[in-house]
């Protein structure tokens, strides 16, 4: 049970790092909380669940939401948030609330309010690790995420593109004295993260077997908590929070019972971390 509930927390774990990776890779370059990108998140697995519904093709249907939904963050920056960096910092992040808002109203116009199956095949069986057995779904759900990870870890820490996100992320206007171009270097910001977020939903509406409109809502609140824990902007802090509570919540609710609501336990560790230390575990005392 112990090892069953372990590889259950890890899969939970990195599906919260992946969602939380856009807002993450936002925040660090320019300090605005980007609450669309939970938007972003149920966009991706529409799209992906009609891709992969009219062509029987799941790895076309994650490709087909990744670029969407990689050109709706583009889009996002530039019509909602560009217009809006030289505001104070609670205006971009209202707009971004009402956004995410109206996407979920659009998703339920489009799509109606109920839950939609998304029974895909993927191409692993039945996993057995000494005590644990792990599902196909899940076994391919930890493979893309290890891979998407591997990726952002290679683009942000071994890539000219990653130097520039910190370049900016550290003093914008110094980066374009050294020849940085800046609104380009932020749109492959949002196109990357928004990509990842899409994938993330495909992923968690395999695993439930369920896509809705409001499937953004949870995930919205829960990002948040994972990058206050680990650190405003850092990405190594935000793979390990989103780790940490994926694991604390499959184990507290499968020994614990219902001590606590899952859902709430996020709270509880953000809560915690604000009061304890509010930079976060990975975070400056700056951010």
């Amino acid at each position: 049970m112990l090892a069953q509930q372990f590889v259950s927390g890890i899969v939970i774990g990195g599906v919260y790092a992946l969602i939380a990776m856009g807002l993450t890779l936002v925040y660090g370059v320019l300090r605005i909380l980007h609450v669309a990108h939970a938007a972003v998140y149920a966009t991706g697995a529409y799209v992906g669940l009609i891709t992969f519904q009219r062509t029987d093709n799941l790895w076309l249907g994650l490709a087909a939401a990744a670029v969407f939904c990689g050109l709706f963050g583009v889009m996002i920056h530039r019509f909602v948030y560009g217009p809006l960096l030289d505001q104070p910092r609670i205006v971009p992040l209202i707009a971004s609330i009402g956004l995410f808002i109206f996407s979920q109203d659009f998703l339920r116009l489009l799509f109606g309010p109920y839950a939609m199956s998304f029974p895909a095949s993927v191409p692993f069986g039945l996993l057995e690790l000494g005590d644990a057995v792990i599902p196909g779904r899940q076994v391919f759900i930890l493979a893309v995420t290890a891979v998407l990870l591997a990726l952002t870890w290679y683009v942000v820490g071994r890539t000219r593109l990653g130097l520039a996100w910190t370049a900016v992320s550290q003093d914008a206007e110094t980066a374009v004295a050294m020849g940085v171009n800046v609104p380009r270097v932020v749109a492959f910001n949002f196109l990357f993260g928004s990509s990842i977020a899409a994938i993330a939903g495909i992923l968690v509406g395999m695993h439930y077997n369920s896509v809705y409109p409001a499937m953004g809502e949870m995930p919205a609140y829960k990002m948040l908590a994972v990058v206050v824990l680990g650190g405003l902007g850092s990405v190594p802090g935000t793979v390990v929070a989103a780790f940490l509570l994926g694991l604390v919540e499959t184990l507290l609710v499968g020994f614990a019972g219902f001590v606590l609501p899952r859902d709430a336990i996020a709270f509880v560790a953000l809560i915690a971390i604000l009061l304890l230390r509010p930079e976060g575990l990975f975070g400056r005392s700056d951010a």
